[in-house]
Parts: C-alpha cells; structure tokens; sequence
C-alpha cells in the first residue's frame, strides 16, 4: 500500500501540472473514502489542499469524524452549512409540484438526499474557481460499479483516485495513511436519512462487492442484487448521450 499511495500522489500531482491549475480539494463527510483522499490531497499538495467541511441536515457525529480526519491529515479545512439553502430550494420545488398536484410522495425522500449530494458538488465547485483547484472525488471501485453515488452530485468531480480501488483496499490505504480506526470501523453511510447505512440499501456487503468485482464467487441473490445495480446505473458512468450527426 505504501508504493501504492507514492503512486497515487505523484498521479495527483501529475493531474494538476496537465491541467495547469494550483491544487485540490476535496469534500470531507467524515467517511472513509474522504479521509483518504484528505490524507492522499494533503500529502500531494501540503500548501494548495483544502477539506471542505458540508452539513447538510446532517447528523453531528458526522461533524466530528469529519473534524477527526482535519487533524489526522493536516489539512486546510472550511466548513459551509447548507442546511439553510437546502431548505429554501426543496420547500421551494415541493411547493411548486404541490401546486401542480403533482408531487411524488414516494420518491421525496430521494429527491431530498439527491439534492443535498447536487448542492455539495455545487459549493466544491464554486470553491474550486476560488482557489484554482480540481475538485477530487471519493467514489471507490465498488460504488463505481454499482452506482452507488449520485449523479452529478457525489459523482461530479474531476478526479477520481480511488475508482481502481475496492472498499477493503480502501481500508488498507486508509491504516497506511493514518486515519483514525473510529471511521475505518464505522458502518459506512452517505447520510441520507437517519440510522443510513451503505450496506442496508444496497442489500449486500461491500465485501460481496468486493468479491464480485475480483471475479470469486458469491451468494446467487447477492450475484444479483450487483448486477441488476450495475445494469441499472449504467446511465452515471457516462457521458451525456447525443443523436448521432444527422
């Protein structure tokens, strides 16, 4: 893991130099794949890193993994609270759909997490014109193959070091780099809603996904369960589709 984190940095670095822009940044949820890429941006670019910091209607432990990998990696932090604008733009939408009678009851929660995911990617981004930065995303190679990220939000960013890495690489990386074992032994959770866990919506483990994805075998209905994802998803991991030149 050591040879792979030299690498990892010097690619990072490599981005930055191709692109002609300062350094990185990267949002911090408190998570174990943020507070890798904290560790791998800060070790890149010691001066031109930066950890941004997003609740969200977001539960406070949350605040404090997220301050925990500020101090284990050294890196520059700024924190925006988004709770306010989330509320004035949902209630907002919801008002309009409600207007109309045409508001999808089932699908709020959803559109509510999806939001929260969209205005993050939208402050990563505003940030980044400030600094000159690329804004470094943290979606694994078990999330990139099931879909488990949204689009354009968590999945719009301009670098994506991790996506060759499964979660349990992920957590090896993470005790090389010296994040706190508090959030490598967590339950993975993008904080959608209260009592979230990654793994209780997917319904399989990341460690079936794990599995899969290096060609072993598992479980039939886990098999499926990944599958259907990854058909399902298929639209996140590309480009906006275009008529062919008529």
């Amino acid at each position: 893991m050591k040879n792979q984190i030299d690498q990892l940095t010097k690619w990072l670095q490599d981005q930055v130099k191709e692109s002609g822009v300062n350094g990185l940044l990267v949002g911090i949820s408190g998570g174990i794949d943020s507070a890798v890429v904290a560790h791998l941006i800060k070790r890149a670019f010691p001066n031109d890193s930066l950890g941004v910091i997003m609740p969200c209607k977001s539960n406070p432990d949350d605040k404090k993994f997220a301050e925990m990998v500020v101090e284990s990696s050294g890196i520059k932090s700024i924190k925006v609270d988004l709770t306010e604008s989330h509320e004035v733009l949902y209630s907002t939408i919801q008002n309009q759909l409600k207007e109309q009678n045409e508001l999808n009851e089932s699908k709020a929660r959803l559109a509510d997490a999806n939001l929260r995911a969209r205005l993050r990617m939208s402050t990563l981004y505003t940030m980044a014109t400030n600094y000159g930065y690329l804004v470094t995303g943290t979606d694994n190679a078990a999330e990139w193959y099931t879909g488990y990220f949204t689009k354009f939000g968590d999945g719009g960013v301009d670098l994506v070091p991790l996506l060759h890495f499964t979660k349990g690489e992920v957590r090896e990386l993470a005790k090389e780099l010296g994040v706190p074992d508090e959030i490598i032994n967590k339950a993975p959770s993008a904080g959608l809603w209260e009592g979230q866990t990654d793994e209780h919506e997917m319904g399989t483990t990341y460690d079936n996904i794990d599995k899969y994805i290096r060609g072993e075998s598992v479980p039939e209905e886990d098999k499926n369960i990944i599958e259907n994802m990854h058909e399902r998803t298929a639209h996140k991991r590309e480009l906006p589709k275009s008529p062919p030149k008529f």
